[in-house]
């Protein structure tokens, strides 16, 4: 189990826009699990919508990249001070069936390819083992700037 104090130290992301709790079943450079628990306290739920909430979609997307992400940092053993991973492209984002307050995604996430660096990832979000959500990403890693360093 990838638990949230090597998610912290493998991820930037902090709340309110992590979006993965917890990790399972890695498999280094082919696939990894993410979990995310959706509260009824997420922020996003205050707008959308607030009579019946529902998880946005393109954060269940986020969810999936950030779990990718997971998944390069671990196989890389990146060094989150110096290095970024950056979602650079999505395709193929299908949305199934709304996530609520109380729902826990489980966001399997498989190398499709591994190119020089740049990754691409195939993910699924699902609920009780019903696909809510799938898409084809991609990521890169980057040097990190330091702040007040020009682009």
């Amino acid at each position: 189990m990838i638990g949230p104090d090597e998610i912290l130290a493998r991820l930037p992301h902090r709340f309110p826009f992590l979006m993965v709790d917890r990790a399972h079943s890695y498999v280094e450079g082919e696939s990894i699990v993410g979990i995310k628990c959706v509260s009824a306290g997420e922020p996003y739920f205050q707008g959308h919508f607030p009579e019946n909430p529902v998880m946005p979609g393109v954060l269940m997307i986020e969810a999936l990249a950030q779990t990718g992400a997971l998944l390069m940092s671990k196989t890389l053993d990146a060094d989150i001070a110096n290095t970024l991973i950056l979602f650079i492209g999505v395709d193929r984002a299908r949305f199934r069936k709304p996530v609520r307050p109380g729902d826990v995604l489980d966001m399997p996430v498989r190398v499709l390819a591994n190119r020089r660096g740049l990754f691409r990832f195939e993910g699924e979000a699902r609920v009780n083992g019903v696909k809510v959500a799938e898409a084809e990403f991609s990521a890169t890693s980057a040097q990190r700037q330091s702040q007040g360093e020009p682009s």
